[in-house]
């Protein structure tokens, strides 16, 4: 049994917090340099060369890349045989998120309740998700969410004879209906069976996955790179002022479901797709 105190995880979240907000991975990265040579609008190529040119600036001078600096979602991967010690592993997540907005000067955007909706003033409590698996690791992903995009994102409750079709409609609808307002270049993560939360969860998570990084299920992989040549067909382009760069990737990630239903959830995230993934 390994031991691992709550002052480690509140060390590596707070870190995680300023370095997903100043540093986009190397996965976004890349895809918006590459993007520059296949975009067909020449505003489009000058957009992405200014995100390219805020994305330098941001590390360079250790400020946010984007002003929504987001409500920080948190996966934790924990092996079953570690032993958490000190205080409560979900207030030890909360501060992690506290003193990392705190201390990286970060934009606090958390309201402690949906209807009255008075600022938190720390960003916290965070979007916290646990999951045990085997090993003495606790994996931990933190992947700050704004709303722009968030607001852009829908779950459709399709019926199991809408099939392939179905999903692939319920993803161009959500994309489409977003137009220019979640930010494009996207990422487009989607959750595809469970139930009504967990293609929720499902698309979340898919966003925190390496663009690179396809499926391993044959027909999931062919979807993501045929909604991907889909999507960038729409025409929407970067910053919504047309070409062929609408979306950086597509990430899909499916679950087993009821025989009565086929739930599918579509995230959408700007290109400001903020990741950081550590192991302690």
């Amino acid at each position: 049994m390994r031991t691992i105190h709550t002052d480690e995880i509140i060390k590596n979240i707070s870190e995680m917090c300023i370095e997903a907000n100043l540093h986009l991975s190397k996965d976004i990265t890349n895809a918006i340099v590459r993007s520059k040579s296949k975009e067909e609008s020449s505003l489009g190529c000058q957009i992405l060369s200014q995100l390219e040119e805020n994305m330098e600036i941001a590390a360079a001078d250790q400020i946010p890349i984007c002003q929504d600096t987001g409500m920080a979602v948190v996966f934790l991967d924990a092996g079953q045989d570690i032993h958490i010690d000190g205080i409560a592993i979900e207030d030890a997540v909360n501060e992690g998120i506290r003193r990392g907005y705190q201390d990286g000067y970060l934009r606090k955007s958390v309201v402690g309740d949906p209807i009255f909706r008075e600022n938190t003033k720390d960003n916290t409590p965070g979007i916290i998700h646990y999951r045990i698996v085997p090993g003495d690791r606790l994996d931990i992903t933190v992947a700050p969410k704004g709303f722009g995009s968030e607001n852009m994102s829908r779950i459709y409750m399709l019926k199991p004879a809408d099939g392939i079709e179905g999903v692939k409609a319920a993803i161009i609808n959500t994309v489409n209906e977003a137009g220019p307002n979640e930010c494009p270049p996207m990422v487009v993560g989607v959750g595809i069976g469970g139930d009504f939360e967990k293609c929720a969860i499902l698309a979340k998570q898919a966003l925190t996955r390496d663009i690179d990084t396809h499926s391993e299920i044959p027909y999931v992989r062919e979807l993501e790179k045929e909604m991907l040549e889909e999507i960038n067909a729409l025409g929407i382009g970067p910053g919504g002022l047309g070409g062929t760069t609408t979306a950086l990737g597509v990430n899909i990630n499916t679950y087993p479901t009821h025989i009565a239903g086929l739930p599918v959830a579509v995230n959408i995230c700007c290109h400001v797709a903020r990741h950081v993934k550590r192991s302690i």
